[in-house]
């Protein structure tokens, strides 16, 4: 028998692209409820176990900023996965959700990726741009109530540098003029396109040792032979 998709397919056929393309200070959404309450809770019952992540600490990153430390999991064919993931992966790559990328790229010449990131205490996501190889990203939350406090942050911070902050640089997070809030918790989401401007970042996350902050990120790749031996390889 096949699983139900999780996602809301009603919201996702809501998504306006040009509500999103015209956002401030680049092209994002944040989203709640894109998912159905009991699809939420099937994934979130269905994670991943910690123990088949890899660490990812101290990278050097571009540019001389910080490293984006945390535990991750990429998504390929074949990954053993409970049927309400298998389903969601599904339905993200081949079903709506792919058409409605398509309709915010404006265009169908693109790829999709995914992996899961759990990040302990301590660590952060220093203010960047994403690689030009990518097109845009959507972060899926996957705490709620029960285990995180939204007084330990990992909110994802959309970033205005008023158009000024080249993205060959590495600012600190007071460099912005501005910032825009989209909490981590509950049935949420984040989308955004990117951008040579396309700022964002997550602050040193402050949980006790035992938490982690958990996301599911999708992004959209160019489609060329380079991007796909990428992600493929990890080189």
């Amino acid at each position: 028998m096949t699983a139900a998709s999780p996602l809301n397919l009603d919201a996702v056929r809501a998504i306006d692209a040009d509500v999103v393309q015209a956002a401030k200070p680049y092209p994002w959404q944040s989203f709640e409820g894109l998912l159905t309450d009991e699809g939420y809770a099937a994934l979130m019952d269905a994670l991943p176990g910690r123990e088949d992540f890899r660490g990812v600490f101290g990278r050097r990153r571009r540019y001389g900023q910080a490293s984006h430390d945390r535990y991750a999991l990429d998504y390929r064919p074949g990954l053993a996965l409970p049927r309400v993931w298998r389903a969601f992966v599904r339905e993200l790559f081949e079903g709506e959700y792919r058409s409605k990328v398509a309709e915010l790229l404006g265009h169908d010449d693109f790829f999709l990726t995914a992996h899961w990131h759990y990040t302990p205490r301590g660590c952060a996501v220093s203010p960047h741009c994403d690689a030009v190889w990518k097109l845009g990203s959507h972060i899926f939350y996957f705490n709620d109530e029960q285990d995180w406090d939204p007084a330990w942050g990992g909110s994802t911070l959309v970033l205005d540098d008023g158009g000024e902050i080249e993205y060959s640089n590495a600012p600190a997070f007071d460099d912005f003029r501005a910032s825009y809030d989209c909490p981590p918790m509950g049935n949420r989401s984040m989308l955004f396109l990117r951008t040579d401007h396309s700022w964002h970042g997550v602050r040193p996350l402050e949980c006790p040792e035992d938490r982690l902050r958990r996301v599911f990120i999708l992004e959209f790749r160019r489609n060329n032979l380079r991007e796909r031996f990428r992600a493929r390889t990890g080189i």
